[in-house]
């Protein structure tokens, strides 16, 4: 999630239960491609352990890093909003340990209970915005004629 908050944090107990009954493990080794940039968005993970690089592709260049991902953080966000697509792509630094959600089943589960909904919708939205600032930010360093324009200290 944002580097303060979990998705399970900002659900009732009920939620949190209902939320990991959709849950399933799942492993990737270190360079492997999780989801590329404009393909079909159709599920997401939140990280156990290891780490997520996000990266966009940059035509004539290498895919840009734009942010990475570590235990905790949720993976993916397209898959909450039309038309469910990848916005980033992403790949496992180091062997990644996740917690992997059916996007279908938990729209559904947001659909079934306003308040559970309003916490997925709320929480994921803070994610987007944080990596919206983040994303700004690295690419201004990467392909600004100054950086982002932070001063140190």
């Amino acid at each position: 999630m944002t580097r303060s908050g979990n998705l399970f944090d900002e659900l009732s107990p009920a939620g949190r239960e209902r939320l990991r009954e959709a849950a399933t493990e799942v492993t990737f080794p270190g360079g492997a491609r999780i989801f590329d940039e404009g393909r079909r968005a159709d599920r997401f993970w939140v990280v156990r352990s290891g780490q997520v690089a996000l990266d966009l592709h940059v035509p004539g260049r290498r895919a840009a890093v734009v942010e990475t991902l570590g235990p905790g953080e949720l993976l993916g966000w397209s898959w909450l909003l039309p038309p469910y697509v990848w916005h980033l792509g992403a790949q496992a630094v180091r062997t990644v340990h996740a917690e992997q959600f059916d996007a279908m089943v938990v729209r559904a589960l947001c659909a079934a209970d306003p308040v559970f909904g309003r916490a997925v919708y709320r929480t994921v939205a803070e994610v987007v915005a944080d990596r919206l600032r983040g994303s700004r930010t690295r690419l201004l360093d990467l392909y600004g004629p100054q950086g982002s324009g932070t001063t140190p200290g």
